[in-house]
């Protein structure tokens, strides 16, 4: 079966160096098995993600060298595609309307974990009809999907066995904001079904969403995809880059660098080369392996800035 990975920036800034090392790593991955690479820009959240930052994104990958295969899909386009996915679960009984606030769900009473994510107590799961149309009146409700008491597992490409009890460590998981956006466990899901994607290469801050992502997969009866995180690129302080900061965008950096420097210090940091010099970014294909990336956050090297 032929590899097909891809890279789904969300839009809603310049791509930082975070960003970049994700998308080198699933094109490097997916072009060392002779597979396609695809682009899909999760933009379900318009307000936040301009097509301007994404015509960036496209801009940029030209520019590193990472070439995609296919149309480029855009999920603000994809709305009566997931609304199909949506009826499925509402025909199995699984989705119920939730009226809770950011602030109820952040309560001290709340279930939290030991990263601090906070696990859904089910507080609008047993509300009749009459209670719902009633909480109507004055708040639009999210949807909520109700999962099983079922302990998913699978193994990551580079952390290995990974497990999490569904209702015990995540709870009903919202699948529709109150805003009629869809959530991107649902969008993520179906997108990467029905592209055939194969890989999923993302950063190790996703892998708690892995585990709903197979639910909802197999559910829908599709194969779920192999799936790696990778550690997070942090700066030289330890300090994880964010879109927030303008944390060595490539906006600054083009204006400073060859692309083949960019890749350079993002394969030395990533464990690919032994040092920080320039390289092309087809040169990596021959030799890459997921078993030369390391399990902890990684390190820009000194020269940068």
């Amino acid at each position: 079966m032929e590899t097909i990975g891809r890279f789904a920036p969300s839009p809603s800034g310049r791509m930082h160096l975070g960003n970049v090392l994700c998308a080198l790593l699933a094109w490097l991955s997916a072009r060392r098995q002779g597979g396609a690479y695809l682009l899909r820009i999760e933009d379900l959240d318009t307000m936040r993600c301009p097509r301007s930052f994404a015509e960036l994104i496209l801009d940029d990958l030209r520019w590193l060298g990472l070439d995609t295969d296919g149309e480029v899909l855009y999920q603000s386009e994809r709305t009566a595609i997931y609304e199909e996915y949506e009826a499925i679960l509402r025909e199995k009984g699984l989705l119920y309307p939730c009226f809770c606030s950011r602030a109820a769900l952040h309560a001290a009473s709340a279930p939290h974990l030991s990263d601090g994510r906070v696990v859904y107590a089910g507080t609008c799961r047993a509300l009749t009809g009459a209670e719902a149309a009633e909480k109507r009146k004055t708040r639009a409700p999210a949807t909520r999907v109700r999962v099983p008491h079922e302990t998913i597992s699978f193994t990551d490409g580079v952390y290995g066995p990974y497990r999490e009890a569904l209702a015990e460590e995540c709870g009903d998981f919202i699948i529709r904001r109150s805003d009629g956006v869809f959530a991107y466990q649902l969008a993520v899901t179906v997108d990467d079904a029905l592209s055939g994607v194969t890989e999923v290469v993302r950063g190790s801050d996703l892998i708690s969403s892995t585990p709903r992502q197979i639910w909802l997969h197999r559910l829908f009866g599709f194969a779920p995809p192999a799936f790696v995180h990778i550690p997070l690129l942090c700066d030289r302080d330890g300090r994880r880059l964010s879109k927030r900061d303008e944390d060595l965008d490539l906006g600054l950096l083009r204006r400073r660098y060859r692309p083949e420097q960019v890749v350079g210090w993002l394969a030395f940091a990533a464990g690919l080369t032994d040092s920080p010099e320039p390289v092309a970014a087809r040169e990596l294909i021959g030799d890459f392996s997921w078993e030369r990336v390391p399990r902890h956050e990684l390190r820009l090297p000194d020269l940068i800035g």
